[in-house]
């Protein structure tokens, strides 16, 4: 039988840096190669979307690949690769922000299997994220989870909006994935 090695939040926000990203997940460290460059223009592309939005309607700010302490017990931590955090929400002064963004943004990899995006869903609602969005480049499509246990699986021809949490945003997919 394998043995896990358990790390705490603590633990975590100690490693050195480098050129990979760590996540914590329920106690075990998750250790993800840089991205690729596809995975790199989604991300930006999603961010600047957001961020041109929140900014212009002073909802927040959108953030990229910060960690965010889902659980301290056992000790959760995940760092989408977009999130946005309402207006009003204090800012941790150090180390990783407490709680779940309100929308975390997650773009799939090849080598990302679908029981981990399930999973990381799961991890970001029950910590109180209002939305989580699940961006699929190769299908061109958008898994929408929101806190009210709906979910939705947009493609191409359709529009991705936010009418609860960012009120007024919505793209056509066929934008996203120009």
């Amino acid at each position: 039988m394998a043995t896990r090695t358990l790390l705490t939040v603590e633990q975590l926000e100690k490693l050195p840096a480098n050129d990979l990203r760590h996540e914590l997940d329920e106690g075990e460290l998750i250790t993800m190669s840089p991205a690729a460059r596809r995975h790199g223009k989604m991300q930006v592309r999603i961010s600047r979307l957001l961020s041109e939005f929140v900014d212009r309607n002073r909802l927040g700010e959108v953030v990229t690949e910060v960690g965010f302490i889902l659980s301290r017990d056992p000790g959760t931590v995940r760092a989408p690769d977009v999130a946005f955090i309402r207006a009003g929400r204090p800012e941790t002064s150090t180390g990783f922000e407490e709680g779940a963004p309100d929308l975390a943004v997650e773009i799939v990899s090849p080598s990302d299997a679908a029981f981990e995006m399930v999973r990381k869903v799961n991890q970001y609602l029950r910590a109180g994220a209002r939305a989580v969005w699940v961006v699929y480049p190769e299908e061109k499509q958008v898994h929408v989870f929101d806190s009210t246990g709906t979910a939705r699986i947009l493609d191409a021809a359709q529009t991705l909006s936010a009418p609860e949490l960012l009120p007024g945003f919505s793209v056509p997919l066929s934008a996203l994935f120009e």
